[in-house]
């Protein structure tokens, strides 16, 4: 007679399937298996293992305030006093893991009360809104990482929403230095408060790295603060030399956590790409666009973007100068840069400045002159 085992599947709203499996592997399921609890993008994360890192392609920042890979934006209330990188200290990644984001403190530093540091990814209001947090109806869903850190003890984060008046801070252990440690976290669903259902910030997601008592609470329970860890937890930036390794970053519906969702690499970049974009021009004498002249001083270039963006994204380059008009076989300096009229989620219209030299409605094309640069479009939350 055959062997069985029971086993228990976890459908994404957390209700229960029991199942037997018998010693040749087949299944028997009594009860309903709900297709959502195996398809994509369960994780609510973006960039959660590490991969997109489109600003800084591996180098390393210095923790300003800034976006580090994709995502991710590493907040600091006084500078320098942490960098970040991907794949900083070159460590072994967990296994299944390539990439992982790496900080290191930078001095042995005192938060004030009013003082944070921490790395943290806003997620948006449409990717959140079946959890129904605000209401009577909230799900629970489970936080999953990998952690690696120099440091041992209890060290915490926080999940806030958008309005940052609500908050619940949470805690987890790493009892083994340069080790990586799997930490999972239930945390109940949110019956007060506002959380957005449009394309601003609903949820945010912040792991503390050193903060005051103002941005620190009681962990385990929702708070109407602005908190983004737990009181008394290990500080980070406390520790000259300090390290503290992330990836696998996981936020998904119900009470277990599930294996990590491998998104495709296209997938994850597109993903991505809605909340930024850089159209990298990797050397001189590069074509990024053409179009028409406005006049002896102007013109325009249409830029299309690669996917529609979460709103009308703020335009930002790399050396200005290294950018030219190329008309009538004659290359002009570009001098400015601006948006032409509205710019809308999926493209639109760029106006170029020169000196001069141009004629309206002649047909110019647009190169790089000196070197490497770029155009980046930000619509982050």
């Amino acid at each position: 007679m055959s062997t069985l085992k029971t086993i228990y599947l976890q459908h994404l709203n957390g209700a229960n399937t029991n199942a037997t499996l018998d010693a040749n592997g087949n299944m028997t399921v009594t009860g309903t298996v709900c297709g959502a609890s195996s398809n994509m993008f369960r994780n609510r994360i973006i960039n959660g293992d590490m991969r997109i890192d489109q600003r800084n392609s591996g180098a390393s920042v210095t923790a300003s305030g800034a976006y580090t890979v994709d995502r991710w934006y590493a907040a600091s209330t006084a500078a320098s006093k942490y960098t970040v990188q991907r794949n900083a200290g070159s460590v072994t990644p967990p296994v299944g893991f390539t990439n992982y984001l790496g900080i290191t403190s930078s001095s042995s530093y005192t938060a004030g009360a009013s003082e944070t540091f921490n790395i943290n990814q806003g997620i948006e209001g449409y990717n959140t809104a079946d959890l129904a947090w605000g209401t009577a109806s909230a799900k629970s869903v489970t936080l999953s990482f990998q952690v690696y850190s120099s440091l041992t003890g209890t060290f915490s984060g926080c999940v806030g929403n958008g309005s940052v008046n609500r908050s619940y801070p949470f805690t987890y252990t790493i009892s083994s230095a340069n080790t990586w440690t799997s930490i999972n976290i239930i945390i109940p669903g949110d019956t007060t408060g506002t959380w957005a259902t449009d394309n601003s910030q609903s949820i945010g997601l912040y792991f503390d790295l050193g903060s005051g008592s103002t941005f620190r609470g009681t962990a385990g329970s929702w708070s109407g603060s602005n908190y983004k860890g737990a009181t008394g937890s290990v500080s980070v930036v406390g520790t000259s030399g300090a390290t503290f390794y992330i990836t696998g970053v996981q936020l998904e519906v119900g009470t277990v956590a599930t294996p990590f969702e491998r998104r495709l690499y296209g997938h994850e970049l597109a993903l991505c790409q809605r909340y930024y974009w850089r159209d990298n021009f990797p050397s001189a004498g590069y074509t990024w666009g053409t179009g028409s002249a406005w006049g002896a001083g102007s013109g325009y270039v249409y830029k299309k973007l690669p996917t529609t963006m979460r709103s009308a994204p703020v335009l930002s380059y790399g050396t200005l100068s290294y950018l030219a008009v190329n008309y009538a076989g004659n290359l002009y300096a570009v001098t400015g840069l601006t948006y032409y009229q509205n710019w809308t989620g999926d493209g639109g219209c760029l106006n170029v400045s020169v000196a001069s030299g141009l004629s309206t409605n002649g047909v110019v094309i647009y190169m790089t002159q000196t070197g490497a640069t770029y155009l980046g479009f930000d619509s982050e939350l």
